[in-house]
């Protein structure tokens, strides 16, 4: 049962990768794709989860600076 659990989780997860990797190209939800299929994959492989903390860490910097720039925008406006 074990083996079909992972063999699930590894198909599912990397499906939703290389959809999301499509999606970078062409124009799509590239990052809900590619988070859910590397959490999916981190719970079997250790470099997901090191991919998946890089995705985090740049998605939580990118939201600080979107949010910085909104401020600045509302104070002027």
């Amino acid at each position: 049962m074990q083996v079909i659990k992972k063999s699930a989780r590894t198909v599912v997860g990397a499906g939703l990768v290389a959809l999301g990797l499509i999606f970078v190209i062409i124009p799509g939800p590239s990052l809900l794709l590619i988070i859910p299929g590397l959490y999916l994959l981190s719970y079997d492989y250790a470099w997901a989860k090191v991919w998946l903390r890089k995705c985090q860490s740049l998605m939580k910097k990118a939201a600080t600076k979107l949010d910085a720039f909104i401020a600045k925008r509302k104070v002027r406006g």
